[in-house]
């Protein structure tokens, strides 16, 4: 969203790239992730020996970006729970258990955005609904847009993004060998996301 958008507001919301000199409001773009080009990344510290790091995969998603009105943005994300992915496939296991992400009862980890606040140039925070382990709590994302434009094999309109943000994993109940593996999980993540027609 971000630097883009608020271009699109100086020259009455008519977005970059797009055909057509027509002044009139435009209506708000809707964009699906990219899962072949996203990554979820989560760092956790073990023992205080070292940052831990793992990831997700199997994410899905929708954005619908609103350039006129920024703040009516929203985006909402899906993880399958059961892709995690720490390189050593008996943490893995460990990982699906009651211990940590109880998969069997709790499949998937869902973020739906309830605001969005731009800061700079290229970037934003926004605001959401985390739902893990059958607890829905905020987070908050920093996010900054990476690339905006077409494909070049696909011809698909493409925008990046880039996000951090922590989660205090206790608060969600998962509270196995806290504090020796570290109660604030890190997340990094980068995904594309494709304009729908």
């Amino acid at each position: 969203m971000f630097k883009v958008m608020k271009k699109a507001g100086l020259v009455m919301a008519v977005a970059a790239g797009l055909s057509g000199a027509s002044f009139a409001a435009q209506a708000a773009e809707s964009y699906k992730l990219d899962p072949t080009h996203t990554s979820v990344i989560f760092i956790v510290n073990h023992l205080g020996f070292s940052d831990f790091q793992g990831r997700f995969a199997g994410v899905t998603g929708e954005l619908t970006l609103d350039r006129e009105n920024p703040a009516a943005s929203s985006a909402e994300i899906s993880i399958d729970l059961n892709q995690v992915d720490s390189g050593v496939d008996a943490l893995n296991a460990h990982m699906k258990t009651a211990d940590f992400l109880n998969v069997e009862k709790f499949p998937t980890a869902t973020f739906k955005s309830t605001a969005v606040e731009l800061v700079g140039e290229n970037g934003a925070k926004i605001t959401g609904d985390l739902t893990l382990l059958g607890e829905t709590k905020p987070l908050v994302l920093d996010v900054k847009l990476t690339g905006e434009g077409d494909h070049p094999m696909t011809g698909d309109h493409v925008l990046g993004f880039g996000a951090t943000g922590t989660v205090t994993r206790s608060e969600y109940g998962m509270n196995f060998l806290v504090p020796g593996v570290g109660d604030d999980v890190k997340l990094q993540i980068s995904s594309e996301f494709l304009k729908q027609k």
